[in-house]
């Protein structure tokens, strides 16, 4: 872990637009960061605050996969760390966090859009691919991965 004075903790979606837009939405205006469901009861966003800075988020929205046939379905989006702080464990521990979270919520099964960068990160923390892999204009080459919580 980056620090051991660190905290995660529920927050609301406008908040995570503060790291949401430079690391995903990059020189797009800020508008480009909110989610269709993001103000949905089921969806909860969390952010990891170290020296009560706020540098990573994760938004996780009940909703299921047209094309994936399992019960309590949840989607991971708009997974991102501030690039001053990436590789020292926060997006791990934002991920498993979640998990925890889904598990409570009587969620389990995760699934997510996955940018091409981000694959090997997915699953060193146990996500698998499924289908085959799309691209989404002006973002680039995704996968959708999955994995049971049960």
């Amino acid at each position: 872990m980056e620090t051991s004075n660190y905290t995660i903790k529920e927050i609301t979606a406008t908040t995570a637009f503060e790291v949401r837009h430079p690391v995903l939405r990059e020189g797009k205006p800020i508008e480009s960061c909110h989610f269709a469901g993001d103000d949905l009861p089921t969806t909860f966003h969390l952010g990891y605050y170290t020296n009560e800075q706020l540098v990573g988020v994760v938004t996780l929205m009940k909703n299921n996969h047209a094309e994936i046939n399992r019960k309590h379905q949840y989607q991971l989006r708009g997974m991102a760390v501030l690039t001053n702080f990436q590789k020292r464990g926060i997006g791990d521990a934002l991920v498993k966090k979640a998990e925890q979270m889904i598990l409570a919520r009587g969620g389990m099964f995760i699934w997510m859009n996955a940018r091409e960068i981000a694959v090997r990160f997915y699953e060193k923390l146990g996500y698998e691919k499924h289908g085959t892999p799309f691209t989404i204009p002006k973002i680039g080459l995704h996968f959708v991965m999955i994995k049971s919580l049960e």
